[in-house]
């Protein structure tokens, strides 16, 4: 299905699960990290390795069902399509690989703070300036909501280290998520895009870039749990990848950049809510006060956007 016959209200929905399943990637690794010596870098080919695997299998069982997904995409050439996955699986490598830095260089609340709270600024400056997208005062508010619950969320609640190289990183990385979704946006416009074929191939390029890097790093880990481990792997490239980045695509195309990355914010909710219910850590005031913050900011975003494609539907046939 192109990603122009997706209804805004599907779109935001798939958003939304998509933020919420990234939320379990990183409980996920932290299971991987304790149980074995795999590296960051080596756990993110395995991620997008097996994502692009399992989107391939889906991509392929979904085209001997209809044809319509191929129509679509013939209607570009073929040297602009392969332009259009490069463009989009290098982004995404530099968005994967540059937080994992960051992360390492100046630990996971600081690294995170950076990365998702400089997202949504990079992406509202970008959609204004190549597309005209405007979120006027409503959004406004709902970015600034958001981004203050982010802040609580994860540095209200302890000690952090900042360190420049890894704010560095952090900045590179959300860079890379800017320019990611500011193209799938803009690709997904003209309604030629096959959001399916898009997410497959991106995922190829992302694993033939990090290979070099995760064969150094060490690409086979060393465990006394071998089952777990393969079981924690399927799981991340199952769901927070394949799942995840598949319904991510398809749901960005449709929707305001601005708002995709407000959406986006519910990984460190969902992350939050797992780390609380899960991993037994401590329920404090500032995760309770930040996530209240977040969810309403996407909540209102999320409405404000469905009204305006209700608007927008309801004007057309007067236009």
């Amino acid at each position: 299905m192109a990603a122009a016959a997706l209804p805004v209200g599907r779109g935001l929905v798939y958003l939304a699960v998509a933020g919420a399943a990234w939320g379990t990637a990183g409980a996920a690794a932290s299971l991987v990290f304790t149980a074995s010596d795999m590296g960051p870098v080596a756990l993110s080919f395995w991620r997008c390795a097996g994502g692009f695997v399992l989107l391939l299998a889906a991509h392929l069982l979904r085209a001997r069902g209809t044809r319509r997904t191929a129509r679509a995409s013939a209607r570009l050439p073929l040297r602009r399509r392969a332009l259009r996955i490069g463009a989009i699986g290098v982004a995404l490598a530099v968005f994967q690989t540059a937080y994992f830095a960051a992360v390492e260089a100046t630990g996971l609340a600081v690294g995170t703070v950076v990365t998702l709270g400089a997202g949504p600024v990079l992406i509202a400056l970008g959609a204004r300036l190549t597309m005209g997208e405007r979120l006027g005062l409503g959004g406004l508010c709902a970015v600034g909501g958001a981004l203050a619950g982010l802040g609580v969320l994860f540095v209200g609640g302890g000690d952090t280290a900042v360190r420049p190289w890894g704010v560095a990183f952090a900045l590179l990385s959300a860079a890379g998520y800017a320019v990611m979704t500011l193209l799938t946006r803009w690709w997904g416009r003209d309604g030629g895009t096959d959001a399916s074929s898009t997410t497959v191939w991106s995922f190829a390029v992302v694993s033939l870039c990090l290979l070099p890097f995760a064969v150094g790093e060490g690409l086979v880990p060393h465990t006394d749990e071998p089952a777990y481990v393969v079981g924690c792997l399927l799981y991340i490239a199952a769901v927070p990848t394949a799942l995840a980045y598949a319904l991510y695509f398809a749901g960005a195309a449709v929707i305001r950049s601005a708002t995709v990355s407000v959406i986006m914010l519910l990984e460190p909710v969902s992350a939050a809510v797992i780390a609380v219910t899960l991993l037994g850590e401590q329920l404090n005031a500032g995760t309770v006060v930040g996530t209240l913050l977040m969810l309403a900011a996407v909540t209102g975003l999320a409405g404000a956007e469905a009204r305006g494609a209700a608007r927008a539907r309801r004007e057309g046939p007067a236009a």
